[in-house]
């Protein structure tokens, strides 16, 4: 298998902490690509014609985005990265809520990176910040029981989510009213996982 990602790209930082967390890292190749929906780049085309990443090339045929791509991997691991029977539904919503966390965080970074200053739509990118600040108050005060649970694919996109919050929009503070988010985030970034997946500039 290989997997086509980017050392910068939180979605492929999720599918890249499964890897490790189900060890599957010495049956998948990594290959980092480049490029922006303005310019493809070595974006993998022929693997997504949407030319998104993460794109995952198996004997099978290609998967994308993401989640399908998380949920084939903790199949094939035989993993307990999501829960059987009707506790799948929240566990899924729960994953749909941090990537959506991910999206408006990414929709920001484009908007500043990629258009010229006088270009630029400030309350656009404050109406995207206002969803993932709604999503994170939610998962501050009702997702204690989750995030110090048994380990699913949720926690480990929150911590993406996270990271990449960090590392694009440091500024804005998501700690800020947000103690037991914080105080959890701490910990969970010293997983072995989360290390050696932290986001590089490129």
């Amino acid at each position: 298998m290989r997997l086509y990602t980017s050392p910068a790209t939180p979605f492929g930082r999720k599918v890249m902490a499964l890897i490790l967390e189900l060890g599957l890292q010495d049956r998948i190749e990594i290959s980092n690509v480049m490029g922006t929906p303005l310019a493809p780049g070595s974006l993998p085309v022929d693997q997504n014609p949407l030319g998104k990443i993460p794109a995952l090339q198996t004997d099978a045929g290609d998967i994308y985005d993401s989640r399908v791509i998380c949920r084939y991997l903790n199949d094939l691991a035989g993993g307990a990265m999501y829960p059987s029977g009707p506790a799948i539904w929240s566990c899924l919503t729960r994953e749909a809520t941090v990537d959506g966390i991910l999206e408006a965080a990414l929709a920001m970074a484009y908007e500043v990176r990629l258009r010229p200053v006088d270009k630029q739509f400030p309350e656009w990118i404050e109406a995207q910040w206002v969803k993932a600040a709604r999503a994170l108050d939610v998962v501050e005060a009702e997702w204690a029981e989750v995030l110090n649970g048994p380990l699913e694919m949720p926690q480990i996109g929150l911590a993406c989510a996270l990271g990449y919050l960090d590392f694009r929009h440091d500024a804005r503070n998501w700690r800020q009213g947000r103690p037991q988010l914080a105080a959890w985030e701490v910990e969970f970034a010293k997983r072995p996982a989360m290390l050696a997946t932290r986001p590089v500039q490129v």
